[in-house]
């Protein structure tokens, strides 16, 4: 059995998919961007006000699933710059506050609408 999970705090899918399914004592979040949910607009202002979107994005759909930070347990980045990884990495690292999730960072050619971090999660409830 599935649920599925969607908010208006967080940006409308644009393609066939939905924000989160809930399935097996999990949450899978499908890949945030730095759409502004409020607007529509991409926040491409500068790589960490990027970040903070992508994560502010995250937060509301875990939200709305009913889970936090706290139950993340495997996340996957992709930057389309690994020069950035430092920057990225620090705001990541701020929306956790005791142990980090599992995860990979990789450099991919190309991400949605043009924008430079794409971040899926994997939750557990409960």
């Amino acid at each position: 059995m599935k649920t599925i999970i969607n908010t208006d705090n967080a940006p409308a899918p644009i393609g066939p998919y939905n924000q989160a399914v809930s399935a097996g004592g999990f949450v899978f979040l499908s890949g945030q961007i730095a759409l502004n949910p409020s607007t529509g607009q991409l926040v491409t202002d500068d790589i960490k006000t990027e970040t903070k979107q992508v994560m502010d994005n995250i937060s509301a759909i875990l939200t709305e699933a009913g889970v936090d930070f706290g139950s993340i347990v495997k996340t996957s980045i992709f930057l389309t710059d690994m020069q950035n990884f430092a920057q990225v990495n620090e705001v990541y690292g701020t929306y956790f506050k005791n142990e980090f999730p599992a995860r990979e960072t990789v450099q991919v050619a190309g991400l949605p609408k043009g924008v430079n971090v794409e971040i899926t999660v994997t939750a557990i409830k409960g």
